[in-house]
């Protein structure tokens, strides 16, 4: 018998509940009312957001948080007195802070349904014990899958854009007054973090990610694919194991709304509504006339031969154009007046680590960026140029942290080409994500590799070293990049600390 997830009060746990994805979903199902705990190595913003809904949160992956499942109430409450001396008002989870009512494990007497990402091997202990205790366990995308069933949903996909697209929809749906829940994989200012939940029964907005192939479980009401291209060696062998993929969502989605300025969309799938920025692809949904400059684009906008109206976005680069596209589609197709969305979208700031301003000063602009990917690179930098034109004393420098020895392998001859619009760039050794270095390569090797397609490259490996070194590489004026998915951003306020002491 296929396990189905349970929304009707069994427990859920998160090993790795931290994580972007997992604490959207965590997120979510607290403020349905359902019992959420979960574990995670380190405490952070999100994981205290998640306490402040009703989440309990262990501060280590162990065995032992399973404890407190199965047992009696009066089991429980021993635990609870004797782990705060006596104390029956609170217990604590393992990081010095507190749960609140301790009743409200009483809950957790049945054994929980226990919730991993890929990231969660195996050998992880707190995994293993789930399995020996008989617990229901599920991908995250299993959660989401089930989620995505319970709403009328919308879920975006696609190699790049993904988190910008949903957000975009998802703020869009907020403003038009549609209260709409909303899980994706960034944190964006409008609903204070990755998730918000809305009118129950009402419509979901779901960033869907193929990275591990789950995309496939998804069935929406309404699904987006923004683009198509091999971004995850680790998991698929070719690009035509990545349409696949996307060929079976496809066929899951009641409607289908694709970008035709992809190729691979345009000649892969069959989407019932298209978009493009190319107004002789004969799409749905396109644009005339446009404008950019440092405060954002403007752009008409055409559907289908018809002239709706205009579009302002402070959000910059022609990729984002086409992710309003994208939300322009959605927004028409559930029958939004065109002033609505275009109020939206002119009001919308991004979401976080998408071309997200982290500081000014001494004349230097710093800016942290998810881009990991050479078409990803290609195009923040190309929406930095827009930013800087103009100003002869701008300088675009682009730090980019490579992620994943595989993706790094496997489009090395892409990264070496992709940074032609940057006047400097910085490489630092590769970010792991956990991967073992089976082709040995180092972040030297791309440097190297980029130092053919660019005359001003610098190879600084270690991070505490590059922040000491940046103050003197910078100069006023200088639109300054920290670019890809590893801990590189993390850097940002020590550098910015730095250069204002400098």
């Amino acid at each position: 018998m296929v396990k189905t997830v349970d929304f009707s009060g069994r427990p859920f746990h998160f090993i790795g509940i931290g994580g972007i994805g997992m604490s959207a979903l965590a997120y979510v199902l607290a403020k349905r009312q359902l019992p959420v705990s979960g574990s995670d190595l380190r405490s952070t913003h999100i994981t205290e957001r998640l306490q402040g809904v009703g989440a309990h949160i262990f501060s280590r992956q162990e065995a032992t948080n399973l404890e407190l499942f199965n047992r009696s109430s009066e089991q429980v409450l021993e635990t609870v007195s004797a782990t705060v001396n006596g104390n029956r008002s609170s217990y604590s989870n393992g990081n010095g802070k507190a749960f609140s009512d301790p009743n409200s494990l009483l809950l957790y007497e049945t054994l929980p349904q226990v919730i991993c990402s890929t990231a969660i091997g195996h050998n992880n202990s707190e995994y293993a014990a789930a399995k020996e205790k008989g617990c229901p366990i599920f991908h995250r995308s299993d959660v989401l899958a089930a989620l995505i069933r319970d709403y009328q949903s919308i879920a975006v996909a696609g190699t790049h854009g993904k988190t910008t697209t949903s957000s975009l929809i998802g703020y869009m749906l907020l403003k038009a007054g549609v209260d709409p829940t909303i899980i994706v994989g960034g944190e964006v200012d409008a609903w204070e973090g990755n998730a918000r939940i809305g009118a129950k029964g009402g419509y979901l907005v779901a960033e869907a990610d193929e990275s591990d192939g789950s995309l496939t479980k998804h069935y929406p009401n309404i699904g987006i694919v923004t683009n198509i291209e091999l971004d995850h060696p680790d998991h698929y062998q070719t690009l035509d194991d990545v349409i696949k993929t996307f060929q079976i969502f496809e066929t899951q989605c009641d409607l289908l709304i694709g970008c035709l300025d992809c190729d691979t969309v345009a000649t892969e799938l069959t989407p019932a509504i298209t978009y493009s920025l190319d107004a002789n692809k004969g799409a749905d949904y396109t644009v005339k006339n446009i404008i950019s400059n440092h405060n954002g684009t403007i752009a008409q906008v055409w559907e289908r031969g018809n002239y709706l109206g205009e579009m302002r976005l402070t959000i910059p680069g022609n990729h984002n154009i086409s992710n309003a596209l994208a939300a322009i589609a959605v927004g028409r197709k559930l029958g939004l007046e065109f002033s609505v969305i275009a109020d939206a979208l002119f009001t919308f700031e991004g979401a976080k680590r998408r071309f997200e301003q982290r500081g000014h000063c001494n004349g230097v602009t710093f800016i942290d960026d998810y881009a990991h990917h050479p078409s990803e690179i290609e195009a923040t930098l190309s929406a930095a140029r827009c930013k800087v034109d103009g100003n002869n004393s701008s300088r675009i420098v682009a730090i980019f942290q490579p992620h994943r020895y595989s993706r790094t392998a496997t489009f090395l001859k892409e990264f070496a080409a992709c940074f032609n619009h940057a006047d400097l760039v910085i490489l630092t050794d590769i970010y792991s994500a956990g991967e073992v270095n089976l082709h040995n390569i180092s972040g030297e090797d791309l440097a190297q590799a980029v130092k053919h397609n660019h005359s001003q490259v610098i190879y600084e490996p270690c991070l505490n070293a590059l922040n000491e070194a940046l103050p003197s590489l910078l100069q006023p004026g200088d639109l300054v990049l920290f670019l890809g998915a590893g801990n590189l951003n993390q850097i940002i306020p020590q550098v910015i600390s730095q250069y204002q002491a400098a």
